[in-house]
C-alpha cells in the first residue's frame, strides 16, 4: 500500500484534505515515519506485519471510528493521553481552556499551592495537564463513570502526576461534598442538545459517549446550574469557576452565574470566534 493509496482509501469517509491529516497521523503515530520518509517511499517499505496493521487500521477508520480512538491514545496539551471509547475525545479547544486557567493562576499569588477541581474529568486530560503544569497545586478530579476513572488513572500515571480521582454524580451531590474548598473549579459538562445530535458528524455520535455529550433538550444548562451552586458553597473567597460552553447558551449561562451571585464573569471565544468559554469569580458578598 503507497501513501496516496492509503489517503485516497480514506477519502471514502473524510474530506480529502482531513484524509490526508488521519493518514499521515497513522504514519507517524504507529510507524515513526515523518512528512519527508512518507513522500519519499518509506509506506512502500513497510514489513509484510506492517502492511496487515496498516489494512487493519485502515479498516477501522473506514467504519467511521475515530483515529483517536483506533490508535488509542490523543494529542493534549503536548502530551499524549490515552482514550477509548468510554471518554471523550480531547478537543483543541479545551487545550484553550486549560492555558487561561494556566495563564491566571501564574498571576495569582497563591499559585503553588492552589486547589483545583476538574469535575467532569472523562480521559483526565484537564485535570493532568494542570498538574503537570502545576506541580505544587492540588487537584482533584470528578466523573460518574468508572470506566471514565479509570482511563484518567492510567493518564495520571502516564504523566506521572498525582490527582485524586472520585466517583461522583454532581447531579446528585451528597452534604459530605461540601465540606471541602477549592481555589479554581474547572469543568467542560455535557451540553449538546439532543435535537442538535442531527447535524453532529456520524464518527462523532456513533462512536464517543452519549453519556459525556447530550443534555436535555428542555434543560440545557443542568449541570452548570448544579456545578455553579457546588461552587458557590465550595470556592475560596476570590476563587474562579471555569466552564467550557455551548456557544448557543453562553449568554444564558453568564446570566445564569450572575443570578447565583458570580462576579467579573466574563465570556471567551475560541480559535473559531465562537463563544466557547466563560470564567467567574467568588467575592466575599457571594
Amino acid at each position: 500500500m503507497t501513501y496516496t493509496e492509503l489517503w485516497h482509501q480514506l477519502s471514502a469517509v473524510y474530506d480529502p484534505v482531513e484524509a490526508k491529516a488521519i493518514a499521515r497521523l497513522v504514519l507517524d503515530v504507529c510507524y515513526g515515519l515523518t512528512l519527508a520518509d512518507i513522500l519519499g517511499g518509506a509506506v512502500e517499505r513497510l514489513s509484510t506485519q506492517q502492511e496487515t496493521e496498516l489494512g487493519a487500521i485502515r479498516d477501522r477508520l473506514l467504519t467511521g471510528e475515530p483515529v483517536q480512538y483506533v490508535l488509542g491514545k490523543a494529542s493534549f496539551c503536548g502530551r499524549w493521553m490515552h482514550v477509548e471509547p468510554g471518554v471523550l475525545i480531547p478537543r483543541p479547544e479545551t487545550e484553550e481552556l486549560c492555558r487561561w486557567i494556566l495563564d491566571d493562576i501564574s498571576q495569582s499569588e497563591e499559585k503553588q499551592s492552589c486547589s483545583i477541581l476538574d469535575i467532569g474529568t472523562g480521559s483526565g486530560c484537564i485535570a493532568c495537564t494542570l498538574a503537570a503544569e502545576l506541580p505544587d497545586a492540588h487537584l482533584s478530579a470528578w466523573d460518574i463513570s468508572e470506566r471514565a476513572l479509570d482511563i484518567a488513572r492510567e493518564n495520571a500515571q502516564r504523566t506521572h502526576v498525582d490527582v485524586l480521582f472520585q466517583l461522583r454524580d454532581v447531579l446528585h451531590l451528597g452534604s459530605s461534598d461540601l465540606g471541602m474548598t477549592f481555589d479554581v473549579i474547572v469543568s467542560n459538562p455535557p451540553y449538546v442538545c439532543r435535537r442538535e445530535q442531527a447535524g453532529m458528524l456520524p464518527h462523532v455520535t456513533e462512536h464517543e459517549p452519549h453519556l459525556a455529550l447530550f443534555v436535555p433538550d428542555d434543560d440545557p444548562l443542568c449541570f452548570y446550574k448544579a456545578i455553579g451552586r457546588y461552587a458557590l458553597a465550595t470556592l475560596s473567597m476570590g476563587g474562579k469557576l471555569y466552564f467550557e460552553l455551548n456557544e448557543h447558551y453562553a449568554h444564558e449561562t453568564a446570566d445564569m452565574l450572575r443570578e447565583l451571585g458570580f462576579c467579573d464573569v466574563i465570556i471567551r471565544k475560541d480559535q473559531y470566534n465562537k463563544d466557547r468559554f466563560i470564567r467567574a469569580c467568588k467575592t466575599k458578598d457571594n
